[in-house]
């Protein structure tokens, strides 16, 4: 795939992906107004993106593209699986619990710190100092989410604040940043839609044994007594976990970490706009002012030099003189920086 135009889809998925994932403030809110809680609305959400993903996974498989066994990855790419798996879930549990402990805006300012947490991450690791490109949009996208944010805070009702609240929503983009950079090629040799099954099912399966552990079990059958909750759900799974998130891990293999973070602060601008359709909440002046900020970062990161390619495959292809993943992994050159794309595999949306 050309560079120009693998840039741009890149640049599209994680657009989508955000405004998908923006859809989660109000619909977490109809699910806790009809007796969910955050525990089960997450274990719900990541269970049913997981049947969503997986729907896609089986009809490739039908189509003869054979499964990546784990068995067959590294070591370091199992690991590297499960450490995906781990940060989405505290990503997940530490931002929900967040949003009820301290004002949502808040919670977001806290959590929109993960892409400058991932420049500098990628910085260091690196060693080299950080596209210019990058730097502007990144500052144009961080103020323009603070803008954006900020305007949802009411005057008269005033900010609720804690500083395990503040706490928990900085957990959740550390672990943001932990699963970009772990994305990016700690499992490569796994495909997308694949590697979305695994963190999502993982995630499910986890949290359920959190609800088990804690003696909770109650808030995962809550919508098994009380039905209001389905359709909240429902949506949850679909449009806030399994395209969005089979969608961002397309956006970080495809563009790199440090673009996919700043495009997605996109999200509380769309969740901006939801609140104001849906909840009759108030959209100000100033807030359309930092949404347009935002996409203005996103015109300069397209404007900005498109990586060069590197060949170095994803994953081993299929059959008889393919190289084992794990050898192949093992015999990979040193990697490539952050501003060096290599070619990865088109994951076809069907």
């Amino acid at each position: 795939m050309h560079p120009d135009r693998r840039a741009l889809l890149g640049t599209l998925a994680v657009l989508a992906a955000a405004a998908c994932f923006g859809t989660l403030g109000p619909l977490s809110r109809f699910a806790y107004d009809a007796g969910m809680t955050p525990l089960g609305f997450v274990t719900w959400r990541a269970g049913l993106g997981a049947l969503v993903v997986l729907a896609l996974v089986a009809a490739r498989t039908r189509r003869g593209r054979p499964l990546i066994g784990l068995g067959g990855l590294s070591r370091r790419a199992r690991a590297s699986l499960l450490v995906a798996v781990a940060s989405g879930m505290v990503l997940n549990l530490a931002v929900f619990i967040a949003f009820g402990r301290i004002t949502i805006a808040l919670a977001l300012l806290g959590f929109y710190t993960y892409p400058a947490m991932v420049t500098v991450a990628i910085t260091i690791r690196d060693r080299r100092r950080p596209d210019g490109f990058h730097l502007v949009a990144l500052a144009m996208a961080l103020i323009g989410m603070a803008v954006v944010v900020l305007g949802q805070v009411d005057a008269i009702a005033g900010v609720r604040f804690d500083l395990i609240g503040l706490g928990l929503a900085l957990l959740a983009a550390v672990s943001q940043t932990v699963f970009v950079l772990i994305s990016r090629r700690g499992y490569a040799a796994v495909p997308t839609d694949e590697a979305t099954l695994v963190v999502l099912g993982g995630g499910a399966v986890g949290y359920l044994a959190i609800a088990l552990a804690v003696g909770d079990l109650a808030a995962v059958t809550a919508p098994f007594r009380s039905p209001d909750a389905l359709p909240y759900l429902l949506l949850g799974g679909i449009l806030g976990a399994g395209i969005p998130s089979l969608l961002f891990l397309t956006g970080i293999r495809w563009i790199g970490g440090v673009r996919t973070g700043i495009l997605a602060m996109f999200e509380p601008v769309t969740g901006t706009l939801l609140a104001a359709t849906l909840l009759a909440e108030a959209l100000r002046p100033i807030q359309i002012v930092g949404g347009a900020l935002v996409l203005g970062a996103g015109v300069l990161l397209q404007r900005s030099p498109t990586p060069r390619l590197v060949a170095e495959p994803w994953f081993a292809p299929p059959g008889p003189a393919a190289e084992p993943a794990a050898h192949a992994e093992r015999a990979a050159p040193a990697q490539p920086s952050e501003l060096i794309e290599p070619e990865v595999e088109p994951i076809p949306l069907i």
